[in-house]
């Protein structure tokens, strides 16, 4: 630098391409009276700024701290420059370096298209992708980075010439908004039936008339119909084979979901967010359809977050229609979300009268994100549209991973040096098309992140369909596997960005996990590490006779929980009741001899048996519902004295065993003097977060945090009753913020497991 001016040549890293950063350098760069430059790379945007010393440091602590809203800066690197004069800012090309720009997740329309969409002078009024800079698909449309238009789908709809004008002018919200377009070039809507002229109209009227369409979205299909007509979600829940699993169900706006959703500021600030996540919300006054929800106190509820889905509810001036709809992925229960149009036509036709298209092709399925709150805070279920594809930054360097995850909740992953990237859900690996979509997202994964993997990280369970993809896909690189709740715990401690050296007392709490000794675990306590773990102590084991039948039926885990505990199979319990008297027989030969078993220390499985027992749910349509169900009803009941569990000391190996045989026999009793299921429910929930201190007390050590992690901490009613607990007694918490605690999170924890190795 001279003593008057100074050059510098900044690379900015991170989420900094179509999220309005080159725009934002140009504003700034103007107002700060600096000469210069701006371009993508394959690296991030670089800059060349040159004047005033004072201004130029200005100039770079803006873009580390008052970046774009949707922008994530990973690092800035300056390098000094020397001084060549000159006038003027100017945006260059695109250039092709080395390096790796990160993709931007797709972002629900902003307030300003919102404004123009309803606007009759605006020339995007009722266009169905109006966007801009601050909106739009990003991840669902990208082929390759860097991300420009010739990379996306949008390279199929040459720019008219007024968007071409706003494309290339700075001062315009849409300069190099990728997927920018009017109703002069495209994209355009469809309507599958015959002679339709206005496909959106005709979709609200089949709305209206109780019927089911299909509609095609950001990340894929979806199926909608009016949420409370009961024939029309009926009808969609059987077409589906849906069984009693939730919808979730979409509104215009937020004076809607407060009709149907209790919604407090923080609640309301999610919901209206730029992700437009699900969020699962206790109910409100007005009434559904019951077969939205069945049994379940809490609403799955998303805001409208395209244009297409608010032109769908209808503008002012349109005939009036549902303004709740049922919102669900447009497949069969199990299946890979549909979302090209060619599976469409295979694929959609049994599930719906009409299907409402457009010609804009979708490259990435990615289904919608789901979220709750507890205790004001955020807590991930399934991460995907408007998350998908951020970086998480590690708390080491890493060397170029993939981690596969699950079998189940399936994610997967990518790291190199300090970031990794999760993919967007996946789901359940019960299939050859989800197997497919799950290598198609692996290798798109690496395709945006330039990670070019060394070794592979998988879960221990030798049956995981993850895992023997790993093998097969090794190619010579080495395997790691981790223990399931191992990469539980290692996933929230790095969430929370602990130091390679840092151990916690993890209280991993789920249903299924292939455990080291060969049984199936899921209430385990652990001293862990990233490098590995002792196990400390576990809940008893007991038989799971029959595997997935014990699963799909809780009164057999309930009346194996009464077996071990010695209590006998009595008609007046309703586990008991609901057993039929063959299968009672045929289960009692199976818990004497061990014929069909396999030893469980699951949480999971026992929340299933106290469901049961208290006469909740007999028969499970979809993982968790009976606990779901019983979370649902033990809310806002005074428990009165908690359930007790008994810990019983070390064995020969040093590990304790938690016994659930006095919080059986308690229910046992209670049902005896006609306790309600809610009051049961409230028991169990705060037995088991008083078990969770008592165990903090007996294996933990002082400054050591205490970590909880697993699918049974999806629970809102005890991970608040938990934390709060914990903290009471001065215990130091960490519980999952950024990832689920559930399946979808383990391969951030496989990463970091495997990194520490």
């Amino acid at each position: 630098m001279t003593a008057d001016r100074g050059r510098c040549r900044l690379l900015v890293r991170g989420v900094v391409q179509g999220v309005g950063f080159r725009p934002f350098v140009y504003s700034t760069a103007a107002e700060l009276a600096l000469t210069g430059s701006v371009a993508n790379d394959s690296a991030g945007v670089i800059i060349d700024i040159e004047g005033a010393p004072a201004a130029v440091d200005e100039f770079t602590a803006r873009l580390r701290h008052r970046p774009p809203p949707l922008a994530v800066i990973e690092s800035i690197e300056r390098t000094e420059l020397p001084v060549r004069g000159g006038t003027g800012f100017r945006i260059a090309g695109t250039t092709r370096g080395g390096g790796r720009t990160l993709a931007s997740p797709d972002v629900a329309i902003c307030a300003d298209c919102a404004r123009e969409l309803i606007d009759p002078t605006d020339r995007r009024y009722r266009h169905p992708f109006i966007n801009c800079t601050n909106c739009g698909p990003r991840f669902t449309i990208i082929a390759s980075l860097p991300y420009d238009r010739d990379r996306t789908s949008m390279a199929d709809f040459a720019m008219c010439e007024r968007c071409a004008r706003e494309y290339h002018d700075p001062a315009d919200r849409r300069f190099h908004a990728q997927p920018i377009a009017c109703p002069d070039c495209g994209p355009t809507l469809t309507y599958s039936v015959p002679g339709t002229a206005d496909p959106l109209a005709a979709a609200r009227k089949m709305l209206r008339d109780g019927g089911v369409i299909a509609v095609k979205g950001i990340g894929g299909y979806h199926l909608a119909c009016a949420a409370d007509n009961e024939d029309a979600v009926a009808t969609l829940r059987t077409r589906k084979r849906r069984g009693d699993k939730p919808f979730a169900v979409m509104v215009p706006d937020l004076d809607t979901a407060r009709t149907i959703a209790r919604i407090d500021d923080a609640a309301a600030a999610a919901l209206g967010g730029p992700q437009r996540p699900i969020m699962l919300l206790p109910r409100g006054t007005r009434t559904l359809a019951p077969s939205v929800a069945p049994g379940n106190r809490d609403l799955g509820v998303l805001l409208a977050y395209t244009p297409l889905h608010l032109l769908l509810f209808g503008l002012p001036g349109d005939p009036p229609g549902p303004d709740v709809l049922v919102m669900t992925s447009a497949n069969l229960g199990g299946e890979p979300i549909c979302y090209t149009d060619d599976d469409a036509a295979q694929r959609l036709p049994g599930l719906a009268e009409a299907v409402l298209g457009h010609d804009r092709r979708i490259l990435v399925p990615c289904d919608d994100s789901v979220i709750r709150l507890v205790d004001g805070e955020e807590l991930p279920i399934r991460r995907s549209r408007g998350y998908a594809p951020l970086p998480l930054s590690l708390p080491m360097p890493v060397a170029p991973t993939v981690a596969v995850g699950a079998d189940v909740k399936n994610t997967c992953a990518v790291a190199d040096g300090r970031y990794a990237w999760l993919s967007q859900h996946i789901g359940d690996m019960d299939d050859l098309a989800t197997l497919r979509a799950f290598e198609a997202a692996e290798r798109h994964l690496e395709e945006l992140t330039g990670v070019r993997p060394e070794r592979l990280a998988a879960d221990e369970h030798p049956g995981y369909r993850s895992s023997a993809w790993a093998r097969r896909a090794a190619a010579g690189r080495p395997v790691h596997t981790i223990q399931h709740h191992h990469a539980h715990i290692a996933a929230v401690m790095g969430e929370h960005g602990l130091p390679d050296t840092a151990t916690v007392t993890g209280i991993a709490f789920d249903g299924t996990g292939f455990g080291s000794d060969g049984a199936i675990w899921g209430g385990e306590v652990l001293a862990a590490g990233y490098k590995g773990f002792r196990r400390l102590a576990h809940l008893a084991y007991v038989p799971l006779p029959g595997g997935d039948a014990s699963v799909h039926r809780p009164y057999r885990m309930a009346l194996t929980h009464l077996y071990a505990a010695g209590i006998e199979w009595s008609q007046s319990i309703p586990s008991v009741a609901a057993c039929p008297s063959d299968e009672r027989r045929v289960l009692l030969h199976q818990l004497e001899t061990g014929l069909g078993c396999v030893p469980t220390s699951s949480m999971g499985r026992l929340f299933d048996a106290v469901a049961s027992l208290a006469g909740v749910r007999q028969v499970a349509d979809y993982e968790a519902q009976a606990a779901i169900e019983l979370e649902g009803l033990s809310r806002d009941i005074e428990p009165g004295p908690a359930y007790c569990f008994a810990i019983i000391g070390a064995d020969s190996e040093g590990v304790s065993r938690i016994d659930p045989a006095p919080v059986c026999a308690a229910v046992v009793a209670d049902i005896a003097t006609g306790a309600g299921a809610g009051l049961i429910g409230a028991r169990f929930h705060a037995g088991v977060a008083d078990l969770i201190v008592e165990l903090a007390h007996r294996f933990g050590e002082p400054d050591v945090p205490v970590a909880l992690s697993g699918g049974v901490f999806q629970n809102a009613l005890l991970l608040s009753l938990a934390r709060k607990k914990l903290q009471e007694k001065g215990f130091h918490v960490i519980t999952h913020r950024r990832v689920p605690p559930n399946d979808g999170g383990l391969a951030l924890g496989q990463l970091l497991a495997a990194g520490a190795r």
